[in-house]
């Protein structure tokens, strides 16, 4: 990705790094055990039912257990055959036989051992308990991906014309549904597993003791503490021979560390193999240590800070495009990202190819927002809440930072933010259901796909109760040019649409664009075969430690 990088005059192009991490746990267990490997995680999954979650953190969680019938390969946006082993598209668009890969098994628990392999029912059972209403699992869950996505208005059928072979037929065509197939909430899940849960009265244990096909099968849960897994012997893809004086790993646990610095610790001290988003100050550490290795990638990703149309006063476009002009993005960046930061310009990272290459920073212009409050009748400023994230995430280092930097903007043209915070999993939950008047946030894209964005988050169904448009916000003009765009084929076509919808997003303001990321991570020395994901997958599958 070319980064564009501005600087204000006289300043720094660097910031200094912190000092040496001053305070360590006293009590720090020994190493983890040679083939079992620790991951510091940043977080708790908010549910372990892949059809669910919505956070990359869940995200991570799911994607150690479970297949989709399509892939991302690691560390690309490429799509590859997974679960299905090949696929046909009919001449309009509007059909896709899958093929499914003969012998695939599912993992067993305490509660069910399988008696057959993968089939067409399991693939059925996955997607219609997220598109009908009156399906037996379809209480399980919000299904959030499916709803936003728009796949219960896309899907005209679901069938399955023999037990290898699965039939999507659309009610017309759409360029991102292929894509949309290879995220999490698209992973398959076993129908017989969740016949016998119906029969027990259980059905709760699909999240909570998951059952899928992926190289891990779940182990145990401990919120705050652990995700634990061991390995899939019998699962369906053979890994590469280990390089000599490395081994397959046969345990996995993410260790769940909210705190950067104490992540970090834990990996100094051999607590833990690999950890996710070190703080910028202490990659310069990092890379100086003998015993570490400082990976780098260049996320499809975006932070802002959301503002809720239906809430006033950011029903007023006036007010809401007062708030971006009051906004320093490049303080911000400078003073919470570090080098790792580039200030947004608009919704879309610059690494997307529908991204607009020519949209002008974003001004810094306490005059012209003082005069747009006065205009909308708040010549003496307001009172507002300002949430910000309790956790690091890829986006977004240190949401309180970056809170306190926007607090001390927008009270320069007299707006009043009380800054408030839950932890993570109540923190989403208010989000989601429209608690606040101005947030934090941030995406990582699922699919290389600008639709992923733009509809995503800014699109007309995803401003329902529970949907990722955070603002809330639908506009007319803009949601036909985005779903035209999904019906259009011809890429430089659907990009034209794409570039259009930015320019009426940054007119209507219902986020201030802040920031996009290289996002790091941090490994021991002995760890091979890890790879970073543009989509901000951490995937263990083929990793392997030295011996």
């Amino acid at each position: 990705m070319r980064r564009r990088t501005t600087r204000r005059p006289g300043r720094p192009a660097r910031l200094a790094f912190a000092a040496i991490l001053a305070a360590v746990p006293a009590a720090l267990p020994g190493p983890a055990s040679a083939k079992t490997l620790v991951f510091c995680s940043e977080g708790n999954p908010e549910s372990l039912d892949p059809a669910r979650v919505t956070t990359t953190t869940a995200m991570n969680a799911t994607w150690q257990m479970f297949n989709t019938l399509v892939e991302f390969a690691p560390g690309s946006t490429v799509i590859r055959p997974a679960l299905a082993e090949s696929w046909r598209v009919s001449e309009d668009g509007r059909t896709y036989d899958f093929t499914l890969r003969e012998g695939v098994r599912f993992h067993e628990n305490a509660r069910f051992r399988p008696r057959r392999p993968l089939d067409a029912d399991d693939v059925l059972f996955s997607f219609l308990r997220q598109w009908k209403p009156d399906h037996p699992f379809h209480g399980q869950g919000g299904f959030a991906y499916f709803r936003d996505l728009g796949l219960a208005d896309l899907i005209e059928a679901i069938d399955a014309p023999d037990p290898r072979t699965v039939r999507f037929r659309l009610k017309e065509p759409d360029a991102t549904f292929l894509a949309n197939l290879a995220q999490a909430f698209a992973s398959i899940q076993s129908a017989e597993y969740a016949e016998a849960l119906a029969e027990t009265g259980a059905k709760d244990a699909l999240a909570q003791e998951p059952i899928g096909t992926g190289p891990f099968v779940f182990a145990g849960y401990k919120p705050d503490i652990t995700v634990r897994y061991r390995a899939f012997e019998p699962y369906w893809r053979r890994p590469e021979a280990a390089q000599p004086g490395l081994a397959p790993i046969d345990g996995l646990v993410f260790s769940i560390t909210p705190n950067p610095a104490v992540r970090l610790a834990k990996l100094k001290a051999g607590e833990c193999h690999v950890m996710a988003f070190p703080a910028p100050t202490d990659l310069a550490r990092i890379e100086a240590d003998p015993n570490l290795i400082l990976d780098a990638k260049a996320e499809l990703n975006v932070s802002y800070l959301a503002l809720n149309t239906r809430k006033p006063p950011y029903d007023d476009v006036r007010v809401r495009r007062a708030i971006n002009l009051a906004i320093d993005r490049r303080a911000i960046v400078e003073g919470a990202y570090g080098v790792a930061g580039l200030a947004a310009r608009g919704p879309l990272p610059p690494g997307l190819w529908a991204a607009d290459a020519d949209l002008p920073e974003i001004a810094y212009d306490r005059a012209e927002a003082l005069r747009l409050l006065a205009e909308a009748g708040h010549p003496e400023g307001f009172e507002t809440d300002l949430w910000y994230p309790p956790v690091s995430r890829p986006y977004n280092p240190d949401g309180r930072r970056v809170a306190d930097m926007i607090q001390a903007d927008l009270a320069r043209v007299g707006i009043r933010a009380r800054l408030v915070t839950e932890p993570w999993s109540a923190y989403r939950a208010a989000l989601y259901g429209g608690v606040p008047q101005a947030m934090l946030y941030g995406w990582t894209g699922d699919n290389g796909d600008p639709d992923n964005f733009l509809n995503v988050l800014l699109g007309c169904k995803a401003a329902a109760p529970g949907g990722a448009n955070l603002a809330r916000w639908c506009d007319p003009e803009y949601d036909a040019l985005i779903q035209a765009a999904r019906r259009t084929a011809d890429a430089p076509a659907r990009r034209a649409l794409y570039v259009r919808g930015q320019a009426i997003m940054l007119r209507e303001a219902p986020w201030a664009p802040l920031a996009h990321t290289v996002v790091h991570m941090a490994l021991r020395r002995g760890v091979g075969g890890f790879r970073m994901d543009p989509l901000g997958r951490h995937l263990f599958e083929g990793v392997v430690l030295g011996e």
